[in-house]
């Protein structure tokens, strides 16, 4: 179980570390532009957003990474990994030809990037789960040693 729980891990620490240096490799103006395409948010939200997912993305590899705080870590990845599959899949079901913002620049949104993202969801969730049991499993051996 430690080997899958790894694996999970990593893969998911190497999603973020990639989406990370593909948007921070950009002006921020660019990822912008991508999440404006949504049309969800006013300007500010916009703009925030742009400046901050990418920084997020980088803490949350890291953490994965050095599987420090995994429940957290993993947890806040399934949360931010269901909002951006949510908010892809209404764009699709809308109609809207737009890039997904996922990776930079260049990418729309398709069955292909809804498929890769809502299994990026369930490989989050699954770490999720498996790391809150190995917690409460090792919480519950130091009580009763």
């Amino acid at each position: 179980m430690r080997a899958f729980i790894l694996t999970l891990r990593l893969l998911l620490a190497a999603v973020f570390l990639y989406a990370t240096y593909t948007k921070l490799r950009q002006p921020y103006l660019l990822f912008a532009m991508s999440i404006d395409a949504y049309q969800l948010l006013p300007e500010w939200a916009v703009l925030t957003l742009a400046r901050t997912i990418p920084w997020l993305e980088l803490l949350l590899g890291i953490l994965l990474a050095a599987g420090y705080g995994l429940r957290y870590a993993a947890g806040a990845a399934t949360v931010l990994l269901g909002f951006f599959f949510a908010v892809m899949l209404q764009a699709y079901v809308k109609g809207l030809g737009i890039d997904c913002g996922c990776f930079g620049l260049g990418e729309k949104i398709s069955p292909f990037t809804l498929s890769r993202d809502g299994l990026l969801v369930a490989v989050s969730f699954t770490l999720s789960i498996l790391a809150t049991r190995k917690e409460q499993a090792r919480r519950s051996s130091l009580v009763y040693t």
